[in-house]
């Protein structure tokens, strides 16, 4: 998003009642906090993404999955105060992306997306499929598990792997997602078993 259409889109709710702004002194940012009016909102806005979550998110068609508008996501969630040293470098290998190997340079106060090495050592690899990694930012799958399973490999010194689930602040929505996602398969599976042919056959039985 251009920070033209972020100002604006802030000025639409500052004037709505749904934010407030507190300008900050000679060198200091803005701050726009919710207003009473916007906390009053969160759980409308929680029901919305609960919804979302158990009947829009769909997968991924394969000409969405861009590795570029990915880690544009992740660069908007760094968790800035757990970062461990000024700069911190991310190698991320897809498998099925259009080039082999993408980089997010984390420094104190800003995170550049790179398409070409950025120069300074690499402190983590990560890699995974593409498709599979967007499940897991999505919530489908934690990062935690996909290591676990093996869908996501890193590969630095063991401090930083450890660390790097904690490096980002996830998506709010994402323990809905994977309830709302389990929950789909679970019906899902029922409904297959239900109408396979060993079920009909002893619900026949039973009628008769």
């Amino acid at each position: 998003m251009s920070r033209t259409l972020l100002a604006e889109r802030l000025r639409r709710l500052e004037q709505s009642g749904v934010l407030e702004r507190r300008g900050g002194a000679r060198g200091k940012r803005t701050e726009y906090r919710l207003s009473p009016a916007g906390r009053e909102l969160q759980p409308i806005i929680d029901l919305f993404g609960e919804w979302g979550a158990r009947w829009a998110f769909g997968t991924p068609r394969s000409n969405e999955l861009d590795p570029i508008i990915l880690l544009w996501w992740m660069r908007r969630r760094v968790a800035f105060d757990r970062i461990p040293r000024r700069r911190v470098v991310i190698q991320f290998d897809f498998r099925g992306a259009p080039q082999r190997s993408y980089w997010l340079l984390i420094d104190r106060t800003d995170v550049s997306v790179c398409l070409k090495h950025p120069g300074f050592e690499v402190d983590v690899i990560l890699t995974a499929d593409i498709a599979m990694f967007y499940q897991v930012w999505l919530g489908r799958l934690s990062l935690v598990d996909a290591i676990r399973k093996n869908h996501v490999r890193l590969d630095g010194a063991p401090a930083d792997s450890r660390a790097l689930p904690t490096w980002f602040t996830w998506s709010p929505m994402a323990e809905t997602v994977r309830a709302a996602f389990t929950d789909r398969r679970t019906t899902s599976h029922r409904a297959t078993s239900t109408n396979s042919p060993s079920m009909k056959s002893s619900a026949a039985r039973i009628a008769s």
